[in-house]
């Protein structure tokens, strides 16, 4: 399990995979200066709600993986990802294309 933390007072888990594709969609944006939402589900463990918060490019985030190695991108994913990142509800984790709709893996 990896570790996404914002601002430095909130942190929440993601295996390294997903992690490693939010890095990228949300890099993305960032990167052109771009705010939007991202939530997400809560473990049970702190009660099964819902957490969102505002990314801005003012407000610092970083990302803490569990694993040495980085894993393959999803293309496919990814594009989904930005999709959703791009609209109003802002950017939340969907599950990952299977093989049979995504189009290849990225190094």
């Amino acid at each position: 399990m990896g570790t996404l933390t914002y601002d430095s007072t909130l942190s929440a888990d993601f295996d390294d995979r997903t992690l490693a594709h939010l890095q990228m969609v949300m890099g993305a944006k960032l990167r052109r200066n771009e705010a939007f939402y991202f939530s997400w589900k809560d473990d049970a463990s702190i009660g099964n709600g819902r957490s969102v918060i505002w990314v801005h490019p003012t407000i610092p985030i970083s990302f803490k993986y569990f694993g040495s190695r980085a894993p393959s991108l999803n293309r496919a994913w990814i594009d989904e990802l930005m999709l959703l990142a791009n609209t109003p509800a802002g950017l939340y984790i969907v599950p990952e294309p299977t093989a049979d709709t995504a189009e290849g893996e990225v190094a």
